[in-house]
């Protein structure tokens, strides 16, 4: 078995308005009810909005600190789910289930053994 992130890219923006997100949240659920009646789920989770972050860099032994997001975008990532499946092809199926489940991009890749 080998563990994948399935980031959700979500455009910037406020939240949607509840008739559009209370179906979409109720998608996501059945397919993580899925995800963990299959054994393969791991751990999700939905992400504050991006300008709410800071980036820690290293820099001459000190720590520089700037708030907001570390790329300029349109688009970040909003949440994510960490699936333990037997292969690419399975990772790459709940993939999709999430993807219409959200109607967003999901990237999904692998973690590095070791």
């Amino acid at each position: 078995m080998a563990q994948y992130l399935l980031s959700i890219y979500q455009p910037d923006g406020g939240t949607p308005p509840p008739e559009m997100l209370e179906p979409v949240m109720r998608d996501v659920n059945a397919v993580k009810d899925d995800m963990r009646s299959a054994g393969v789920w791991v751990f999700s989770g939905g992400l504050h909005p991006a300008e709410s972050a800071t980036v820690v860099r290293a820099r001459g032994g000190e720590a520089l600190l700037t708030d907001g997001p570390y790329t300029e975008g349109k688009e970040h990532v909003g949440g994510f789910t960490i699936v333990d499946v037997p292969d690419l092809d399975a990772a790459l199926e709940w993939g999709r289930r999430l993807a219409a489940a959200t109607a967003l991009p999901i990237e999904v890749r692998s973690f590095q053994e070791g």
